[in-house]
């Protein structure tokens, strides 16, 4: 079964990529196979929930945008580097939540991502290293934003 294909037995489907938001490259070619993923947020189409956690977006509301920001991400893998089948390896993702300064659950948004990362690819290769950091504003208040890298088959 396809990445796709799980996807779609999951009631998911991969939105169209995002369109850059600046002056940068969205993949960026590290070395044999690697790639960095430039930041993607949670709204798709133009939708999508906007605002900080703790106080406008509860934990599991916090948990869905970052399920819809790592489906942008995967188009984005996608569009620039070719098939899902092709992931060797989330190597690392940096996962940036927008919250109120006594907000300390950045981990827990986090896992809205990693955990559908797990569940189409595996733990071995959809487990990446993570790390789950507040923000004070992020991109078009986006509440999360994730970056990182994948290594793709040859």
């Amino acid at each position: 079964m396809t990445i796709e294909e799980k996807l779609e037995q999951m009631g998911l489907s991969l939105p169209p990529a995002p369109a850059k938001g600046g002056v940068y490259a969205s993949v960026k070619p590290l070395g044999q196979n690697l790639y960095y993923i430039s930041g993607c947020g949670a709204y798709i189409d133009g939708e999508g929930p906007a605002g900080k956690l703790g106080k406008d977006l509860t934990i599991e509301e916090g948990q869905e945008a970052a399920k819809r920001t790592i489906l942008n991400y995967l188009s984005v893998i996608k569009a620039h580097i070719g098939s899902l089948d092709k992931v060797k390896s989330f190597v690392k993702v940096l996962v940036f939540v927008a919250c109120e300064p006594d907000f300390y659950e950045q981990p827990q948004v986090a896992n809205g991502a990693t955990q559908l990362l797990v569940d189409l690819f595996g733990e071995e290769i959809g487990a990446p290293s993570r790390s789950a950091i507040g923000a004070i504003a992020l991109p078009g208040n986006t509440p999360v934003e994730i970056e990182g890298i994948v290594e793709m088959e040859a």
